[in-house]
């Protein structure tokens, strides 16, 4: 072999000693640099919260060390949202020694459960017009209540408050969120009823609520807002 032949051989086993070199020591260099990213502790991501309104701020202020909030859109949901009111109240306190102000529970009248959130006088007045939509029936007088039924004793379990009053309730604590659309839609109806004004008709029943009654801009948006303070969200019908 010539001087030129071993010498382009030498020449090329450093060169391919020297890419074998090279591979191992970036394939060494990306596992260092993979391994101390690894290790090294990222930002944390900014976790997100919900923003507050001052219109909301009424939930927070219902004492409790535990909060529940009933959904209801019906008058059968309405109902069985009293008894189980009833049953959270009482619950807390047999199973776990707790006072009824240890807990906070809201129910949401919004839809055709709405009219229920109303004072005696305006079913006296409106009890017709506010039951057209979800066709309710006094189930003692087979007609169109003229009582809220559901703050009138004597009904059993004919209603699914099986006997539980809305009032009883609210002395124990709670508290109703209740649905201004649902209110403006009942106070339109109203007034194609009687021919008195909508806002007219809406003021009023805004002021004839039942006791621990706020007035909501939709219960919809209550329910999203209740579950963003806190409150574990139970739907009663």
């Amino acid at each position: 072999m010539g001087s030129e032949t071993r010498s382009a051989v030498a020449r090329r086993s450093f060169l391919a000693r020297f890419g074998t070199g090279a591979a191992a020591f970036g394939a060494a260099f990306v596992a260092r640099g993979s391994t101390a990213e690894a290790q090294s502790p990222r930002a944390p991501a900014a976790s997100w919260q919900p923003a507050r309104h001052v219109e909301d701020d009424w939930l927070d202020q219902v004492p409790g060390k535990h909060r529940i909030f009933f959904d209801t859109t019906t008058a059968d949901g309405f109902g069985q949202a009293i008894l189980f009111a009833n049953n959270t109240f009482a619950a807390n306190r047999s199973g776990y020694g707790l006072s009824d102000a240890d807990v906070a529970i809201v129910i949401c009248a919004r839809h055709e459960s709405v009219s229920f959130a109303y004072a005696e006088t305006m079913w006296a007045k409106y009890g017709a017009a506010l039951v057209e939509n979800s066709k309710f029936i006094d189930p003692k007088t087979k007609e169109p209540p003229v009582v809220n039924v559901f703050q009138t004793a004597g009904y059993g379990t004919s209603l699914r408050n099986n006997g539980v009053l809305l009032d009883a309730v609210i002395s124990r604590g709670l508290h109703l969120a209740v649905c201004g659309l649902a209110t403006r839609a009942a106070a339109s109806r109203i007034s194609q009823k009687t021919g008195a004004k909508v806002d007219d008709v809406f003021k009023e029943l805004t002021e004839h609520l039942v006791a621990n009654a706020h007035m909501v801009p939709a219960g919809i948006v209550a329910v999203n807002r209740a579950q963003e303070r806190g409150y574990t969200f139970a739907y009663g019908g």
